[in-house]
């Protein structure tokens, strides 16, 4: 998730029990390889292995130019995103625009895959929309090409983010390949990720937007495959220290002007789950330095902390 899953997210992420963490999009064009938000996108240092990169574009050469690139900087994965509805993306022929030309798809993958000696994934969508449904044949071209693990998100281009997955085409997918196979979309609870686990049959579970202000739902989540607890849902002294540790990673990472900037969409998500929420996010929107979004989040959680109850979801 571009803009979503930088480094210091990612590290919280790890540190609440994600098993892997990959990346935010990066793109292909060497021309934008050494700017300042490429730049940050491609920077592992501190993070537990495996370093995985997601790179997108629809060149092959320059996508595995943009492979060794990486790799020689220390990515010790490659990961392909053909899964991104993003308008933007897509009218570039980008992200899952480019499953609606399967020749294409394998022309990049094969190009990747012979550039690099890592793994190589893919990340994509059931298809370019209802009518066009090609996971299942792109994963078997994906896997006769050499392709390490696929990571399917059950929706198409054309829902974008709307409606529910659907996991009946992920499940088809795991039948047809002896890679991993990796469901995502939608699963934002432990009860879900057993249930798509159970339906479909594969090898992992894939978390995105439901982790954005909820990083602990990875212990969640595996915790409850593991034994069948529920486990209940953090403190608000715990939710307060996740949170402080976030920013501070966050502001060190992006500097006082961005990182305040930044920043206030992570405090916007952590706060839909706090009491009267709304007021920290105004608050941390309207702070106009670091040491102010600070003071704002600790000044914020000051009452609440006497009574330290835990979250309401």
């Amino acid at each position: 998730m571009a803009g979503v899953t930088d480094r210091p997210f990612r590290q919280i992420c790890r540190k609440l029990g994600a098993g892997y963490a990959i990346s935010e999009m990066a793109a292909s064009n060497p021309q934008v390889w050494h700017t300042d938000k490429s730049r940050r996108r491609l920077m592992h240092d501190g993070e537990p292995a495996p370093a995985a990169i997601q790179l997108v574009g629809s060149s092959p050469e320059l996508m595995a130019d943009a492979a060794r690139y990486n790799v020689d900087q220390g990515a010790q994965i490659i990961d392909i995103n053909m899964g991104c509805p993003a308008k933007k993306v897509c009218s570039n022929w980008c992200g899952s625009a480019l499953l609606q030309d399967e020749s294409l798809v394998g022309r990049i993958l094969e190009a990747v895959v012979h550039a690099v000696a890592v793994p190589v994934t893919l990340k994509f969508r059931t298809g370019w929309d209802h009518d066009h449904i090609n996971a299942p044949a792109i994963a078997r071209m994906a896997e006769g090409i050499g392709i390490a693990a696929l990571a399917l998100h059950g929706r198409t281009r054309s829902d974008g983010y709307l409606g529910t997955a659907e996991y009946d085409t992920v499940a088809e997918v795991k039948s047809q390949v002896s890679i991993p196979v990796i469901a995502n979309g939608d699963i934002d609870s432990p009860e879900k990720a057993a249930m798509v686990l159970q339906k479909t049959g594969v090898d992992g579970l894939m978390v995105g937007r439901a982790a954005q202000g909820r990083p602990w739902i990875f212990r969640e989540i595996d915790r409850f495959l593991s034994d069948g607890t529920l486990l209940p849902p953090p403190k608000l002294s715990e939710v307060h220290e996740t949170m402080r540790d976030h920013l501070m990673m966050h502001y060190a990472f992006y500097g006082e002007n961005a990182g305040v900037r930044t920043a206030r969409k992570h405090i916007g998500w952590y706060s839909r789950f706090l009491p009267d929420g709304e007021v920290l996010r105004q608050q941390a929107n309207q702070a106009d330095s670091c040491e102010m979004q600070l003071n704002a989040v600790d000044c914020f959680f000051s009452p609440l902390l006497e009574r330290d109850e835990r979250l309401q979801y």
